[in-house]
């Protein structure tokens, strides 16, 4: 899997972490509003930020969030193999002078293409420690960091699509080995708070691990507006996207973020979810915050409809 990792934006520059290599090169920064680039007509979809409303954060690869003030939480993608841990401390300082959080998102594998290991062996392996190591470096490098730091570990662990290689576990493996990953966290890093992440499917009650392991619940909203014609039959807005999963997880009385949204198709469709993706609405009075991936996704969609490009700042569509 290849994935880039955005580990931090200085005031002219993007740090990204490459695949393949445990180095960190530094990239220009593109502009916010690169809407002459190549003569091309572009569209900056980015979302409207309702003051007093629900927060906001990104995932910001390109910086085109680098400027605004009212971005709450900096995030990021970390694998927990094959990756510069020492990168995150300028994370920290990028996050530390725009006064924002990090949301640490920690996938238990490694993006090295030369990864070969099935589920079960990744499950294996995990529940009998083989990994430990792994997790305490993170967690005493998590421990440095100044900034107020979120930790979301395998993610979207109930979908059995194969996206990820630790999701469709059994759930009670599932649960112990991220209990087990966030014992060392605590141990550790005790200040950081604790994500629990599920995609929003209606078996993702069978993956909670219990009060005691969940500070605050993410879920992930995308609209894509192909994808929403073949599976709903008609365009769906912000609200209904995310209110089936929020309706399961609210029973558990967290806070509840959108820890990964984003959105793609005409303007028509688009604009309702640029407007109210942050506006308060009395549906979801736990929702806390909404995190954009400022990005293109880096699996297929169903249906033959390719990596939708979520970046705010993108060529146009029809």
């Amino acid at each position: 899997m290849k994935r880039k990792l955005a580990l931090a934006l200085c005031t002219a520059l993007a740090l990204q972490l490459e695949l393949g290599g445990s180095f960190v090169s530094v990239l220009a920064q593109e502009q916010a509003n690169p809407a002459a680039n190549a003569g091309q007509m572009m569209i900056d979809k980015r979302p409207v930020i309702h003051p007093g409303g629900t927060k906001f954060g990104a995932y910001d690869p390109h910086g085109d969030f680098g400027g605004q003030s009212d971005v709450s939480t900096e995030a990021l993608f970390l694998p927990w193999e094959d990756v510069d841990l020492a990168s995150l401390r300028t994370a920290d300082e990028y996050a530390l002078q725009r006064g924002r959080n990090l949301l640490i998102t920690i996938e238990p594998w490694s993006w090295s293409l030369d990864w070969k290991l099935t589920p079960d062996q990744l499950r294996d392996r995990m529940l009998k420690g083989e990994y430990d190591a792994n997790m305490e470096a993170i967690a005493d490098m998590i421990a440095e960091l100044k900034s107020p730091v979120i930790v979301r570990w395998g993610q979207e662990m109930e979908d059995p699509s194969g996206r990820f290689s630790w999701a469709g576990w059994e759930p009670q493996d599932w649960i112990k080995a991220y209990k087990h990953a966030m014992d060392i966290v605590r141990k550790k890093a005790p200040k950081a708070q604790i994500m629990w992440s599920p995609k929003g499917l209606p078996n993702l009650g069978e993956y909670y691990p219990g009060d005691d392991y969940v500070d605050l619940v993410g879920l992930s909203v995308f609209g894509l507006e192909a994808f929403d014609k073949i599976e709903y039959g008609a365009p769906r807005t912000f609200a209904e996207a995310l209110k089936p999963g929020y309706d399961l997880v609210a029973q558990y009385n967290k806070p509840i973020w959108v820890a990964e949204t984003g959105w793609e198709g005409s303007q028509t469709y688009m604009q309702p979810w640029m407007d109210t993706a942050t506006q308060p609405d009395p549906q979801f009075p736990n929702l806390a915050e909404v995190v954009y991936f400022n990005d293109r996704d880096v699996v297929d969609w169903p249906h033959d409809l390719g990596r939708p490009n979520w970046r705010v700042v993108n060529e146009a569509t029809n």
